[in-house]
Parts: structure tokens; sequence; C-alpha cells
């Protein structure tokens, strides 16, 4: 028998159904009536944020972190357009997300009303699956079915379109079970394929991807490489899917990575992709593999499967449970002498990269400090930007679900997504790394994370300028510099202005001691640092750019 209620009330009690425990937004009068709900609910917990990018990035942080959905709230046109930038992040990272937009009231639908946009349209190519509610009564059974989407198959984002009118009408409401998501295995045959490709191989790899991460299949991946010494790489931005230190690592696809350590993926002539969508990151521009290769790709989307390269062999499965079956295969060798040779290389790949001298600060030297510093299980968010090719190329993620960066690339990204990592994970260490371009877009977040007292340790990279398009420009145009120069914002003064205990440094030693007084401390903490603007990335300097640029020419 339904119990009667209003519409905001059927999408709280769905929340609660689902475990949800906290809910990011920027207040809106289009679903005041879903605020107050929650506002009635202990277990929720609503997080007001300074702009709906903040919150949606929070969101789609901590939907990776906890694997379940992220849950994100606007109003109307303008605050959907905002978070569109966390609905993107969260398709292409296939982390599982709900959002609710309010809408205008039906009755002035079609009448280019106050802030009106077809949201369902709006949002349909970056979205999962979109829906506008019309009717309160089935507002149990779609608000539980896009929780449902958001978690199944190859995750990812939903929207929800909600007028004003039906927030407030009231039902008989009935509310379905919460299902387990699906988790397809592979058939036998499918493995039998896998078996005698693998036989026949003599310089097998695995690609592991973020499949991998969001089916917990991180223990049954190791299991599998050390039953058969078989190397693992990484996919872009998934560095934690497989400890660092192990001697089957040998690193990872992504911007910056050292060419050695690519090689490794050249020269195999086995591929086991496994919960990667073999994207243009991870595949150099779609480059790295070639025709002689095979290739076995596991996913379980059925149309990852051959969107950028044929497979030999395609399996549509839950990473964990394919990795599972492929523990029963039966064969009779090893690739250790391969897979030595590859950790090796990947191990002192970085070697040639010198560091600054001792009274500048060289961003290597802080990722050291970084790495023997934190605990092992903390958690490192980052934005986009050259300076995150320091973090890939030098720290050592041995710790699984220890690392949460945007695949889309997305600026801004963080800080919010150490404050959404941080409520999802409060007994661990939080430290996101930023540059200074996309601090600033999301920087009034800190004011959030000091108004909720979510104690997080926000590193700003500092070079005044957009290094990453500077890079590109000093390629492409040398000395031709325009639109990606910057004021020297002082950032830690503003850290202090938001609420944060702030500092600024400028050598190794002042990092070192702030960053241990900064891991003791209860509060919100800003470190700026100080970086060299000449040192672009990691293997070039701009004068050395242009040097190379100027030859070409």
């Amino acid at each position: 028998m339904g119990k009667a209620m209003n519409g905001a009330r059927a999408i709280v009690e769905c929340m609660k159904l689902e475990g949800v425990e906290h809910v990011f937004c920027v207040p809106g009068e289009s679903y005041l009536p879903l605020m107050d709900s929650i506002y009635e609910t202990e277990s929720i917990q609503l997080i007001s944020t300074r702009h709906e990018g903040g919150a949606a990035f929070m969101a789609e942080a901590y939907g990776k972190a906890t694997r379940k959905p992220g849950v994100a709230m606007a109003t109307r046109a303008v605050g959907g357009a905002n978070l569109a930038i966390g609905i993107h992040t969260a398709y292409q990272d296939s982390t599982p997300m709900v959002v609710f937009l309010g809408q205008v009231h039906s009755k002035f639908r079609g009448r280019e009303g106050f802030q009106e946009v077809d949201l369902d349209r709006f949002f349909g190519h970056i979205a999962k699956w979109t829906v506008e509610i019309k009717d309160v009564e089935r507002m149990p059974e779609l608000v539980q079915r896009a929780f449902r989407i958001a978690k199944s198959g190859r995750p990812g984002p939903v929207v929800i379109a909600l007028p004003e009118d039906v927030l407030v009408a009231e039902a008989e409401m009935s509310f379905g079970p919460v299902t387990l998501v699906p988790a397809p295995r592979p058939g036998t045959q499918e493995i039998v394929f896998v078996q005698r490709l693998l036989e026949q191989s003599e310089r097998p790899v695995i690609l592991a991807g973020g499949g991998v991460t969001g089916s917990n299949g991180e223990q049954a991946l190791r299991k599998l490489a050390e039953k058969f010494e078989i190397p693992v790489m990484s996919s872009f931005r998934r560095h934690d899917v497989f400890p660092n230190d192990h001697a089957l690592y040998v690193g990872h696809s992504g911007l910056g990575t050292f060419e050695p350590i690519l090689d490794t993926l050249r020269q195999a002539d086995l591929v086991l992709a496994i919960g990667t969508r073999l994207s243009e990151i991870t595949t150099q521009d779609y480059s790295i593999l070639n025709r002689e290769q095979k290739l076995v790709h596991i996913d379980i989307d059925e149309e990852t499967l051959g969107k950028v390269y044929s497979p030999h062999v395609g399996i549509v499965a839950d990473a964990r449970e394919a990795l599972e079956e492929l523990l029963d295969m039966k064969v009779d060798r090893k690739w250790s002498k391969w897979a030595n040779e590859r950790h090796e290389i990947y191990k002192y790949a970085g070697d040639r990269v010198d560091a600054e001298k001792e009274h500048s600060v060289d961003n290597k030297e802080i990722i050291r400090i970084l790495k023997e510093t934190l605990p092992e299980d903390a958690i490192i968010t980052n934005d986009a930007g050259n300076f995150a090719s320091w973090l890939h190329n030098f720290y050592s993620f041995n710790r699984s679900k220890t690392y949460i960066g945007p695949t889309s690339g997305a600026m801004g990204y963080g800080l919010p997504a150490a404050v959404g990592a941080k409520l999802a994970k409060p007994d661990k260490t939080v430290v996101s790394l930023s540059g200074d371009g996309g601090f600033m877009m999301t920087a009034q977040e800190l004011e959030t994370a000091v108004r909720y007292n979510i104690p997080v340790i926000a590193l700003v990279f500092n070079n005044s300028m957009y290094g990453t398009i500077r890079m590109h420009q000093e390629m492409h145009y040398p000395e031709r510099v325009i639109g990606t120069e910057l004021s020297d914002v002082n950032f830690s003064s503003l850290g202090a202005a938001l609420g944060a205990e702030s500092f600024r440094v400028t050598t190794h030693k002042e990092f070192k001691y702030t960053l241990e007084r900064a891991l003791i401390s209860n509060g919100v903490t800003l470190i700026e640092i100080m970086t060299n603007p000449e040192r672009i990335s990691v293997q070039s300097t701009i004068d050395s750019i242009r040097e190379k640029s100027t030859q070409k020419a």
C-alpha cells in the first residue's frame, strides 16, 4: 500500500533508500520544496557551495571515492549550465552521479519562462539518461530508475528535471527495491580465446583502467598479474589501480609520460585492456597500438568495444568478474624476464630530470616530499595542468582508492574534488594539487570547506600563467605570447581571507615544514608554492621549446 506524500518528499525517500548521505548544490527557488524535505531528514547533509561547478565536482569526486552516485542539485538553465562541467567530467570518467535540476512550472513551459530551457535535451549528449518528470505519481519509479542507470553498466551521470508544481503535488507513493548492480561474467569460450592468445604471446601487457577500480577489482588484478608474471600499466589518471611499487608495475600511459615507458606498450605483442575505454590520452592520440599487436578488450559497456580499436577478443563483463575468471586459465608459462626489464625502465625513467637548485622550488622535489610525508593511504586529487605531470611521474600510488583526477581534463577540479573526497572518506588525509590558473576557477570553495569544517590541504603551484597552453603556444608559435600570462596573485592572502590557514613557500624546506604543520592541523590549509615559470613541464623549459621550434623552422 502506498503512502501519501509530495514529489519532493518522494525524492528524499529514494535518496534514503540509496544510502545518500551528502547532497551538493547552490540553492535555488525552483527546488525549495526539495531542500525543505532534506532539512527534515537527519541522515542527509546538504552542502551549499559557492558555485554550481564546485558542487558538481564535489559530487563527482564523492562518486569516485564511494562508487555510489554523487548527488548534485541546481536551479533551471543557469544553475544547470554551471553544473555541466561536472556532468561532463562524470560522463567521460564513468562516475556514477544523479543530478536534480529545478524547472519552470509545467503551465509555463514553452513560453520562454524565467530561466527556461529543455533541460533533458540540453544535457542529452553528456549524460547517460535525462528525464523531465511530469507526473508526480511516477516520481519514485523514475528517480529509482535514475539511480539504477547511474551505477549500472558503464557508470555515469543522470539528469532529472523537476517542474516546480510536481515537487509540491501529492500522490500515493510506492517504492521498489534497491537492486544490485549487475556484474556480468565472461563466457567459458571467451576465456579459452584469451588463453590461446596468451599462450602465443612473448610480450604481454595488462592495460588497466577505471573499470577495475570501479568494480573493486584491484586485488583480482594483482593476483592475475602475479600468477602469470605479466607487467601492468595503468591508463590515464588511473594510477592507483595497481601498486606503483610492485615489481610488475611498468608505469602509466598519459600526458607527459616518458617515452621509454610508452615503449612498453609499443613493444607488447598482446595487450589485455581491462576496464579502459582506450581514450585519446591513454592511446597517445590513438597511435600507440599497431595492427601487428593482438588486443583483448574487456569492458562492461558493449559500445566501448571496437570504438577505438577492433579487438581480437572483445568481452562484455564486469572487470573484477573477468579478472577472477581469467585466474582459472591453464597457461603453463610466465613472463618474468619481460616484466622485470620493463619495470626497471619504469623505475629509472625519470632519473634524468634534474632538480632545481636548493634555494628555489622544484616540482620534482615537492612530489618527493609529498611521497615521504603523507600517509600511504592519503587521497590525492588534482586539477588539469602541466604541474600534474610531476605528480603522475614521481608520486608512487601504492594503495588502491588513493587517486582522484579528471580524465576529462577539467580545470578547477582539484579543490572541490578534495572536499567531496574528504566527506566520502573523513578518516583519510586528502590533498589537492592545482595550478594557479585552475585554482582560481574554484578558489571560492575554500570558504565552503571552512564553513562546513572539511579539513583538506590545498596546494597551489603558482607560476602566473596558463602553463599547459603556454607550452603548446611556444611549440607552435614561439615567443608569440598571447592570453596565457596571468597576474601575480597572492593566493595565501586570498586563502586567509576565505578563512583557511594559508602559507606561501619559496623553498623545499619551507614546504616540508608547512606540510608537516598542515598534517597535524584540524582545519583547512592552503599552501601556495612559488614555482619557476621557465620550467614549463617535466621534460622542457620555455627556452628549450623555443630552441626546438626555431630549429624546425
